[in-house]
């Protein structure tokens, strides 16, 4: 074995060491020394010397609890309610600045929910990471079956011997080879709250039905609208690796097909999608991969705002490392970053597998 090893894949392990060097420098050491990092305190600029704080940083960002605040009541028992008829709640801070909670010490109220007279807080230590951990993986779960769905009925659109279809093949592209910030830029003017493109076209489309909206700067759409804007820009490039899936396929498997009668449904169920199972798994963790790492357009367009709504794992990890000079906390993110992204890729892996 070790002889096949070193002398008839000589060549080969030649080649792959120019790959692997480049990971090993630009990826695993980094990991290592980011680790390093998130075990200290360490500052981008401060006079004081760096300590070693163990797992502290982990605990910070991850601190997640959940509290039950009765209700309020008079001198009689009764329920204390407000104009409204709301009922009064003591505030969240008779918790966490109680001496008799310590381990709540320092923690703020992330979101609540009504369970009977009582009022569930789910509170953690740093409302404004978690925040960023939900948009992460919101955005993830959309945007990669959507891209990918839509790359793929571009790509069999555009598979087609007809002439002039390349002029639609660049068309689709087009948008992947435009820088993102400039691409960023321009839909910020089309989302934009006053004379936006999208506003201007509802309102026409609708005779002036449609009530202009702030997109970027409305916490329930901000998100959704940068979504949108990223399917859009991105989906010409998985488009063409799901293109050069489709070309081979051996067009004698189409061939039988039509002889045996199939359908279009039937053809694309039984000789197409087969035929893309690899092409699939690269697409997948293509879009997974790139959808993890946003953030170019969360610093153009809406710098994590309005309210944080659109706070991203990344965009975190660059505003605490350098914005706040928080290089512990931002190699700390990084970490935990980079052990989700390590951990879906395993399990696509797994899900994938041939059988």
């Amino acid at each position: 074995m070790a002889s096949k090893l070193t002398t008839s894949n000589r060549a080969g392990w030649a080649f792959a060491l120019p790959g692997f060097a480049l990971i090993a420098m630009f990826i695993i050491v980094p990991f290592f020394f980011a680790f390093g990092l998130s075990l200290t305190n360490q500052r981008l600029v401060s006079p004081n010397p760096t300590q070693y704080v163990g797992f502290e940083n982990y605990r910070s960002l991850l601190g997640l609890a959940v509290v039950t605040i009765e209700p309020e009541r008079d001198e009689s028992g009764a329920l204390v309610r407000d104009e409204d008829g709301a009922i009064q709640y003591p505030r969240l801070r008779t918790i966490t600045r109680s001496d008799d909670y310590p381990q709540y010490a320092g923690m703020r109220e992330w979101f609540r929910w009504q369970s009977g007279e009582n009022a569930m807080v789910v509170i953690a230590s740093d409302v404004v990471f978690m925040k960023a951990l939900v948009n992460t993986f919101l955005f993830v779960l959309v945007v990669a079956p959507v891209q990918g769905g839509l790359a793929l009925v571009l790509a069999l659109l555009i598979n087609q011997k007809l002439r002039g279809i390349n002029v639609f093949r660049t068309i689709y592209f087009m948008p992947v080879v435009v820088s993102i910030v400039v691409v960023s830029l321009l839909w910020r003017f089309i989302y934009d709250g006053n004379n936006g493109l999208l506003n201007n076209m509802l309102g026409a489309l609708t005779l002036g039905v449609f009530q202009p909206i702030d997109w970027l700067g409305n916490t329930s759409t901000a998100l959704p609208a940068i979504m949108g804007m990223s399917i859009w820009q991105a989906v010409g490039f998985h488009m063409v690796i799901w293109l050069a899936g489709l070309q081979t396929i051996s067009p004698t498997l189409y061939e039988a097909a039509a002889i045996e009668g199939a359908s279009k449904w039937q053809t694309f169920r039984f000789v197409t999608w087969p035929g893309l199972r690899h092409t699939a798994v690269l697409v997948l963790v293509v879009i997974t991969m790139q959808a993890f790492a946003l953030f170019a357009q969360i610093d153009v367009m809406t710098n994590g705002g309005p309210l944080d709504s659109t706070q991203t794992l990344v965009f975190q990890t660059v505003e605490r490392g350098y914005g706040k000079q928080d290089i512990s906390g931002g190699a700390t993110i990084s970490v935990i970053l980079f052990i989700i992204v390590l951990t879906i890729s395993l399990i696509q892996r797994w899900l994938t597998r041939e059988r």
